[in-house]
């Protein structure tokens, strides 16, 4: 089994047996405070994998300057935001972003990668981020990292 796959069978194994064990559990307060970093998890091994993919980009420079995150939106059960990317440069670029989705609170809820290919000198280019699972309530989309190659 893969790690990323173990990793989400042994948080759905956990989510199973906190909901088997609800009813034991001595309060409502424990059982949130499991399932609530249950979820916690679950984000930050995405955010890890998030970076990990930016982190294998060869020859770009920082381009976080150059991106910028549209409002959200609901597509279906995701989340989305427009990403536009500006290229300042004299030849074309791709550019691959990191965008953050936060609740109205600032906490991180999903990460995603995308990419926008072939900017033109001048130009800006968009494309979608698009939330890996569903996200309940308010968020925010933010530029967390861009690199130019």
């Amino acid at each position: 089994m893969t790690r990323r796959r173990h990793r989400t069978a042994s948080a759905a194994a956990a989510f199973l047996s906190l909901a088997a064990l609800g009813p034991a559990l001595t309060g409502c307060d424990a059982a949130k405070e499991t399932a609530g970093d249950i979820v916690s998890s679950a984000t930050a091994a995405v955010a890890s994998a998030a970076q990990q993919q930016m982190n294998e980009v060869k020859d770009g420079v920082n381009a976080t300057a150059d991106v910028k995150a549209g409002p959200t939106s609901v597509d279906g059960d995701r989340t989305v935001a427009e990403i536009t990317a500006t290229n300042p440069k004299d030849k074309t670029a791709d550019y691959t972003v990191m965008v953050n989705f936060r609740d109205t609170e600032g906490n991180l809820v999903d990460a995603v990668v995308l990419s926008i290919d072939g900017v033109e000198p001048g130009k800006s280019r968009t494309g979608t981020a698009r939330s890996n699972r569903t996200l309940s309530g308010d968020t925010k989309a933010e530029v967390a990292q861009a690199v130019r190659h």
